[in-house]
């Protein structure tokens, strides 16, 4: 007797990963796509599962505020037929731009070094040196506050890159998305067949 193959165990895998990976800038900007040309039930039901998986998914805890305040104020402006993703992007540019401003100013650091401080932490992986703080700042703190100076810096870059950088390049991510839907789709139908 031929021995049957479950893909079952696959099934549930590339659903976790759709669950797990999927759940990002990228997916709530594509729900909102949808929203703006639904009828108002299906809006509605659009907007309570983007509320939902903001207060539950800890990736996007960082961003909620953001996305939030984007669909309260931008996203009734945005004409039906027009471009969400670009007003999206738009607006997010200009709020990481409000907050390495707001950043510096409250440190006190040379922007020019912020910037590029943050680049390379982007670039490299790696977090910044206690130097390479101290050294974009516009005053050079006493020899025992540095460290904790510097440990400070160096968190609220982190939380800077968690908030704008993390999970928001949707345009690659919503592609695997898409790869994954039409994979998880083709084995589906496989499984009915073999059936």
């Amino acid at each position: 007797q031929k021995e049957q193959v479950s893909i079952l165990d696959d099934i549930d895998f590339e659903l976790e990963l759709i669950h797990r990976d999927e759940i990002n800038v990228g997916y709530i900007i594509e729900l909102l796509c949808d929203m703006q040309s639904a009828e108002p039930t299906e809006q509605e039901r659009i907007r309570n599962a983007i509320d939902q998986i903001l207060e539950t998914n800890m990736q996007l805890r960082s961003k909620k505020e953001l996305i939030e305040r984007f669909i309260a104020e931008q996203f009734p402006l945005v004409p039906a037929g027009g471009s969400l993703r670009e007003t999206f992007e738009d607006y997010w540019e200009k709020e990481k731009e409000k907050a390495i401003q707001t950043l510096g100013m409250k440190e006190n650091l040379k922007l020019a070094g912020l910037r590029k401080v943050i680049d390379d932490y982007l670039f490299k992986q790696i977090t910044p040196l206690r130097d390479e703080i101290i050294d974009m700042m516009k005053i050079t703190p006493r020899l025992r506050e540095r460290s904790s100076t510097a440990e400070r810096i160096i968190d609220r870059i982190k939380a800077f890159v968690e908030k704008f950088v993390d999970g928001v390049d949707y345009r690659r991510e919503l592609l695997y998305r898409k790869e994954l839907d039409v994979t998880l789709i083709f084995r589906r139908e496989n499984f009915r067949i073999a059936n």
